[in-house]
């Protein structure tokens, strides 16, 4: 028998509530299937299952706010056997001494077909029950349909509801307040060092720029999926950057998934993981990324993105910053900075040239590896962007 318990969905969460489930009891559930809908800081997560087998019992009703590591449901394991209702039927029930007892609640349960799948944003949310606007009446008009905070005061205006003149201030400072916790935890225990290197850019420049003349405009690649599968196979040289520090020692991972950082629309962001990043071709990449961002930012994600990442790209290119030094996402051991592409002067060879370069950072955690380990993947960064063929 197995408890489903409320997963960590990041270092910075402590809670979260419990917006719907996707099972009842006696459903049939495989690893990896979303099984509930838990609403944090970032947004309503899919929730997935970490076993396989029947659920037994939902103990969590939606609505419940609960810390992390809570109860949530009980599964029967596909190693144990389970009893089916009809073989149980005819089997009398074991004698039981009598004893008064409390009545205990039933939680009622709703098959999922019978609960509409309803897509808002937690600022969303909370401003409607602010409201006391019907969500299930709201028309969305964010990504996918989803409702975001602008549709909850139009049908509380449309409905001569009096809106309120504080916007979702709270949710933002939420999320404020959660990612500085995270990221001072991180000062505080890990022991960061820093490397950084300039790294010739020319060279992927052209070879992207001849690529994309045979695409169409939507097929086109962008330079930042070359820098991330770049990172990615640098980490399968490096794997000693690629991993969790957990029970104080280094866990190596057996898979490279690069948390990508994710900046959100209302403030903050979030780093999902984009899995296997190192086996993936920069086409996949493309679409995964076409997927995976508007998602983060509509709040829509799973909770295996929220959770696999083993390592962090933080890329400011797209800003105008020229370099950048993260803090490390605890348990990961390092994270990776990429600055704007800029032209600087560039001797090679005896002879000085304009070239295109960028400025890429390390921060990593000096437990788990030092500074030769952290050149060695800088090193390996660089000699992958002078090939961008072979990525």
């Amino acid at each position: 028998m197995a408890n489903f318990l409320l997963p960590s969905l990041g270092a910075d969460m402590t809670e979260g509530k419990l917006v719907s489930w996707k099972i009842m009891p006696g459903d049939v559930v495989t690893r990896g299937q979303v099984v509930a809908e838990v609403e944090t800081d970032k947004g309503v997560i899919d929730v997935e299952c970490f076993d396989t087998g029947v659920v037994e019992k939902l103990v969590a009703a939606p609505g419940e706010k609960l810390p992390v590591g809570a109860l949530l449901a009980v599964i029967h394991s596909d190693d144990e056997s389970v009893e089916s209702p009809t073989a149980a039927a005819g089997t009398p029930p074991p004698t039981m001494p009598l004893v008064a007892t409390e009545p205990q609640p039933v939680m009622p349960v709703l098959s999922p077909s019978t609960q509409p799948r309803i897509r808002v944003t937690p600022a969303a949310r909370k401003r409607a029950e602010e409201l006391r606007v019907d969500l299930a009446q709201v028309h969305g008009t964010g990504i996918g349909g989803a409702i975001e905070l602008a549709d909850v005061e139009q049908a509380a205006a449309s409905t001569g509801a009096a809106v309120a003149s504080a916007p979702p201030e709270d949710n933002r400072l939420r999320m404020r307040r959660a990612i500085a916790t995270a990221m001072s935890k991180s000062k505080r225990e890990i022991p960061h060092y820093y490397l950084s290197t300039t790294i010739e850019m020319t060279r992927a420049l052209d070879w992207l720029a001849k690529e994309n003349s045979q695409r169409s405009v939507s097929e086109r690649l962008l330079i930042a999926i070359l820098q991330l599968k770049a990172v990615a196979l640098a980490l399968r040289e490096v794997p000693e950057l690629n991993g969790y520090w957990k029970d104080d020692q280094f866990q190596a991972a057996e898979a490279v998934h690069v948390g990508l950082a994710i900046s959100m629309k209302g403030g903050g962001l979030v780093a999902p993981a984009v899995h296997d990043t190192d086996r993936k071709s920069l086409v996949e990449l493309m679409t995964t990324l076409h997927d995976l961002i508007p998602r983060a930012r509509a709040g829509r994600l799973r909770s295996s993105e929220m959770t696999d990442a083993t390592v962090t790209l933080t890329n400011l290119g797209d800003l105008g910053v020229e370099s950048v030094y993260g803090v490390i996402y605890p348990p990961q051991v390092a994270i990776v900075g990429l600055g704007k592409i800029t032209s600087q002067p560039w001797a090679e060879n005896g002879a000085v040239s304009v070239r295109s370069v960028v400025n890429a950072t390390l921060a990593a955690d000096h437990r788990a590896s030092d500074g030769r380990t952290g050149a060695k993947f800088l090193d390996a960064l660089n000699r992958l962007l002078q090939n961008p063929e072979q990525l």
